[in-house]
């Protein structure tokens, strides 16, 4: 039916623009916290959050961070940036990753730009690799984080799998994943994790870094490194870069995603960087360029506050030494909490080996846990973690690792 207003016929249906439109999947990570929030048990334990958590299992405000804050208030201008983002953020970013004296950073051979987080900086490279590699495929470990895939491929850049994970070991697969390595077509891309490898903690030996480089260079590879964990798998900013340097000496270009969210607690500030190495001056300042043209599009300017907080960090040689001093305190105490829940675990006669809690590094602990067990932790013993059994060592406290111990020796009791 249709009425007539002044000179338009109007339907008196309304049109139904997204009726076809149905509800996104949940995150899995949102879906933990949900439940977590609505759990009314007094023992309940989150381990599904990536962040990290001080032994009362509270967010930190580090006080590096305060410092700078300080400093900066006041003191700056709130106005956009240019799409590059700040230029000091980029620049301390890049020495972080590839060392105070490199060469390709003292000669300027790389196109860097300021990016909204580890997300943002992928999503960033992901787009470049689609318009300037169209013909190219991205290569992820089995497992990685889950928003690898969404990421590249909302860019739509075909995927393809490596090996990286062994259940039967608990450690990592190095034969399939040189394996997969090597039958890749040549100049395939590969995103690799160079610390603290999420979701597994398991990272390559110095070693086998190198007779990955070697491999890629046969191939002719291009490794692109997601680095959001350097310190917190070693509480040593350069060991923890090791790969990526291994990388450099042997001539690789390389791609790298920063993010300072868990390793200076700046989660709500999504501040990151991207750098892609070049051949020289000229061809980096054309990778920057198309870089910006595509961060105008998706989302213009990247923000400030953020930004200024870690270039003053990273830029003032005593707030940098705080901070690297405060980045060891956390690795340790994921150290000290892998330590007691191992010896929880053996104290109470388990019947399985836990050396794998210690073995692995970093945030998160790939338990080996299976679904149904997951289940019963959660509805039992109401602790909540990724149905993959991914455990946040953050979430583990002195106050509840005797609990937790208790908890999954009784639902692996028949394991």
């Amino acid at each position: 039916m249709r009425r007539f207003l002044g000179r338009r016929w109007m339907s008196t249906s309304t049109v139904g623009w997204w009726d076809n439109v149905g509800p996104a999947p949940k995150d899995p990570l949102l879906s933990i916290t949900e439940a977590f929030l609505a759990d009314n048990h007094p023992e309940k334990i989150n381990l599904g959050v990536g962040a990290y958590r001080d032994d009362e299992g509270k967010p930190i405000v580090l006080q590096c961070v305060r410092d700078a804050e300080a400093r900066i208030a006041g003191t700056e201008y709130l106005e956009s940036l240019s799409r590059q983002g700040s230029l000091k953020l980029v620049m301390e970013s890049v020495k972080l990753a590839y060392g105070e004296n490199s060469g390709i950073v003292k000669e300027g051979k790389f196109a860097g730009v300021q990016a909204i987080s580890g997300t943002g900086a992928c999503r960033l490279f992901a787009e470049l690799q689609r318009r300037f590699q169209p013909d190219s495929r991205i290569y992820l470990p089995v497992p990685t984080w889950s928003n690898h895939h969404n990421i590249w491929r909302d860019a739509q850049v075909p995927q393809r799998t490596f090996q990286y994970y062994n259940p039967a070991s608990k450690g990592i697969h190095f034969a399939a994943l040189m394996d997969d390595i090597k039958n890749a077509p040549n100049r395939s891309f590969f995103l690799l994790h160079p610390c603290a490898h999420n979701p597994t903690g398991i990272d390559p030996t110095d070693e086998q870094w190198r007779e990955i480089s070697y491999l890629f260079k046969v191939k002719n590879h291009f490794p692109f490194f997601d680095m959001a964990y350097q310190g917190f798998a070693s509480g040593d900013l350069k060991k923890d870069a090791q790969a990526i340097h291994i990388f450099l000496d042997d001539g690789h270009l390389i791609g790298c995603a920063q993010s300072f969210a868990k390793t200076m607690g700046l989660y709500g500030q999504r501040v990151g960087c991207l750098s892609v190495l070049c051949v020289d001056k000229n061809q980096a300042t054309a990778v920057k360029s198309q870089l910006q043209h595509i961060a105008r599009a998706m989302y213009s300017n990247p923000p400030v506050h953020g930004a200024l907080l870690v270039s003053t960090i990273l830029g003032d040689p005593g707030l940098k030494s705080m901070w690297v001093k405060e980045v060891k305190v956390m690795s340790d105490r994921l150290m000290k909490m892998r330590n007691a829940l191992r010896v929880n675990l053996e104290n109470l006669g388990s019947a399985l080996t836990w050396e794998h809690i210690t073995n692995q590094v970093g945030m998160f602990w790939y338990s080996g846990l299976n679904p149904e067990q997951v289940d019963r932790l959660r509805n039992e013993f109401h602790i909540y973690m990724t149905h993959d059994g991914r455990i946040s060592m953050a979430g583990v406290t002195t106050g509840n690792v005797d609990y937790l111990a208790n908890a999954i020796h009784e639902v692996t009791k028949s394991g």
